[in-house]
């Protein structure tokens, strides 16, 4: 089982249902600046915890800078039992780009 590919467009057609869990596996201070709404924070401290205590079929989509680490870390979140992993082509920048009134700060 693998992960697979989610258009910023579809992602944004979602986001606002709740239905997808959106993790953001940038450094901390790109994600402070700026982030895609409801995202968490994965980092290599709190993805023990994370697994943990996830719901591992609900829907999960993976967020970097341009949509290539993403792709790692989706096939490892795979790996470890979640049932429904998505890497976002093209990243938090791509999201950035077509859907700026929608990013938080923190």
């Amino acid at each position: 089982m693998g992960f697979k590919h989610m258009h910023i467009s579809e992602l944004h057609q979602v986001i606002t249902d709740k239905t997808h869990v959106v993790v953001d596996i940038r450094d901390p201070a790109s994600f402070q600046a700026g982030r895609i709404p409801g995202s968490v924070h994965l980092t290599n401290d709190n993805i023990s915890d994370f697994v943990r205590e996830a719901d591992l079929d609900a829907p999960l989509v993976v967020c970097c800078y341009h949509g290539n680490s993403s792709q790692q870390a989706a096939q490892f979140l795979s790996s470890q039992d979640f049932t429904d992993v998505y890497s976002l082509d093209g990243g938090f920048v791509a999201w950035q780009q077509s859907y700026p009134d929608s990013v938080e700060t923190l």
